[in-house]
């Protein structure tokens, strides 16, 4: 990356439900450091829930001793995310990212549709019984940025 850093978290977090909203928050207050519309918030918001939720729910498949990482910075105009497991991995990425597709039949496969809608960009790596890594770009107009004030 050849921005400038203006912020940067690094979480991690035991792969239970309830870290969800754990990680929801986390991002919202990271992101609320720039000027950003309701609507941006929430959808940033969204993507986040969706990637931990897979991380959890498809990549440890539900067993809580497993690690999912969340990485939040702040550069220049851009909110870059990352959210990585250690999980199964994803045999099939492109396969996963088809809008209804599911491996669990109680979920609606519109994880990555939501990430792609409310992202500018969603690049996902991942390798079977190695896990699995989720990027989320999103590019903020630079005129609603928030200057800190010493």
């Amino acid at each position: 990356m050849d921005k400038i850093v203006n912020n940067k978290i690094k979480l991690e977090f035991l792969s239970k439900g309830e870290n969800v909203a754990l990680a929801r928050i986390t991002i919202a207050a990271l992101v609320s450091q720039l000027e950003l519309t309701l609507n941006d918030l929430e959808e940033i918001k969204v993507a986040v829930s969706e990637a931990v939720s897979n991380a959890i729910i498809h990549g440890y498949r539900n067993q809580p001793e497993g690690i999912v990482t969340l990485i939040g910075i702040l550069a220049e105009e851009t909110i870059y995310l990352e959210i990585i497991d250690q999980g199964i991995g994803i045999s099939d990425i492109e396969k996963a990212m088809e809008p209804a597709y599911s491996t669990d039949p109680e979920r609606t496969g519109l994880g990555f549709v939501f990430m792609q809608s409310f992202m500018d960009e969603v690049k996902v790596e991942s390798k079977v019984n190695s896990g699995t890594k989720v990027s989320l770009t999103k590019k903020i107009n630079t005129e609603n940025k928030n200057r800190a004030v010493s």
